[in-house]
């Protein structure tokens, strides 16, 4: 699917849950995309963290409650029309990532057949309102195995070479965007990818993180984050 295919698409399923009754994503309330409540839940709290392999990453949300929901509605349930609440606490992070000088910005990309099953790119989705424009240098290298039940090593191991760039970037600087960060491993790969081309690696930023595994569990709660990545 092209881009202008891509966009077709998205603006489709936006008038789509504009035309018929929706839902609150976040908590289920009648009659609402996201309730008030749910918007404030929305609200960026921006913290710096390292993954594994050095890398900077600025998150602006706990992927847990009803975040987690909303990110899974748009993720796995088509709910296009919860991107732009989620693309401002994105836009913070991704700021933030951005103030210690200019710097490209490449999203991971999405796997085939997560395209393929979705008809959009989630990522690619929530950078659209922010008016960042995205460098596209990274492609699939192979396909990969899903991530949902594997542990820290075992994630790393699955996307070791995943990634490559489409050519040389040397003398260009680039800041990553995910949606999740669970492990890092991900993030990880991504940078290493740049890397071998040329490319600088600045930092990373994410609308989430799982405290499931990055980093343990900091606040009691009884809520389940075995799908950190939601169908990934």
């Amino acid at each position: 699917m092209g881009a202008r295919a891509t966009r077709w698409w998205g603006a489709l399923l936006d008038a789509w849950a504009l035309l018929l009754p929706v839902d609150c994503a976040g908590c289920g309330a009648e009659d609402r995309g996201l309730c008030g409540d749910c918007v404030r839940e929305l609200a960026a709290d921006l913290t710096p963290r390292i993954t594994a392999g050095g890398l900077a990453v600025v998150t602006a949300l706990r992927y847990e409650g009803r975040v987690r929901r909303i990110i899974l509605a748009l993720k796995e349930h088509q709910r296009t029309d919860v991107a732009t609440a989620l693309s401002r606490p994105l836009e913070a992070a991704i700021r933030r990532s951005l103030a210690h000088g200019l710097a490209e910005l490449v999203t991971v990309p999405t796997s085939r057949a997560s395209y393929r099953r979705r008809g959009y790119d989630p990522v690619a989705m929530l950078v659209r309102p922010t008016g960042f424009a995205r460098s596209r240098v990274l492609v699939p290298a192979r396909r990969t195995a899903a991530q949902k039940s594997l542990d820290s090593a075992a994630r790393a191991q699955n996307l070791s070479g995943a990634l490559i760039a489409r050519g040389s970037l040397a003398g260009r600087r680039f800041v990553l965007v995910d949606d999740i960060l669970t492990t890092g491993a991900t993030l990880d790969e991504a940078a290493r990818a740049i890397r071998t081309a040329g490319g600088e690696v600045v930092g990373a930023a994410t609308l989430a993180f799982t405290p499931r595994l990055f980093p343990a569990r900091d606040k009691p709660t009884a809520e389940d984050y075995g799908g950190a990545k939601g169908a990934e």
